[in-house]
């Protein structure tokens, strides 16, 4: 339970901090400041999952956490270096991101499954619109799915906009499957235990 905590702590630690720097650098937009990242909601919906350990969040924060969070480390969309209070943040968020579901992974026990790639990509079909109005109404580009980032990133293989975002959902599909891959043989043994039973 210590551990969960702590790990939600510096969730929620590393978001404050963020938004009180924003604050005092002057920077904080309603255009680029709402925890409307994928990484962000995810962030806070781990939060949830790692202190009431939430499944329903694990089937999503699994998928979400560790594609959407390994993306950002792989192609980072950040305008300070390293020792910048940005850059370090930025990369303790990550990582707690990809750490936490695999902690409910190892330590706790649960498994994704088929119908967890399902549910994470029905609540993406939700999220998108939602975040889309939030683009038009601030101005913003949360989740790129006004226009691409500035820096290199796996969109710039996905064609131009909006139909990018087509192949942003395909490729998240693929990820989840293999991500996935490793759990599907025992599912499929669990499946044939049952029917056996």
């Amino acid at each position: 339970m210590t551990v969960r905590y702590a790990i939600a702590f510096l969730f929620i630690g590393s978001e404050i901090g963020l938004h009180m720097w924003e604050w005092k650098a002057g920077i904080f937009e309603l255009g680029t400041s709402l925890p409307f990242e994928l990484c962000t909601i995810s962030l806070l919906l781990a939060s949830i999952m790692i202190v009431t350990k939430s499944y329903r969040i694990y089937e999503i924060v699994f998928f979400t956490g560790i594609i959407g969070a390994s993306q950002a480390m792989l192609t980072p969309n950040l305008q300070y270096a390293f020792p910048h209070f940005r850059f370090i943040e930025y990369f303790i968020a990550h990582i707690l991101l990809i750490w936490a579901p695999l902690f409910m992974t190892w330590v706790e026990g649960y498994r994704p499954t088929l119908q967890s790639i399902k549910r994470t990509m029905i609540f993406l079909n939700i999220v998108i619109p939602i975040v889309s109005f939030v683009n038009y109404t601030t101005g913003g580009n949360y989740m790129f799915l006004a226009r691409k980032p500035e820096t290199a990133s796996l969109l710039d293989m996905l064609g131009p906009h909006p139909y990018y975002i087509i192949s942003l959902e395909i490729a998240a599909l693929i990820g989840c499957f293999i991500l996935y891959m490793p759990f599907a043989k025992r599912e499929g043994h669990a499946h044939k235990e049952s029917l056996g039973s």
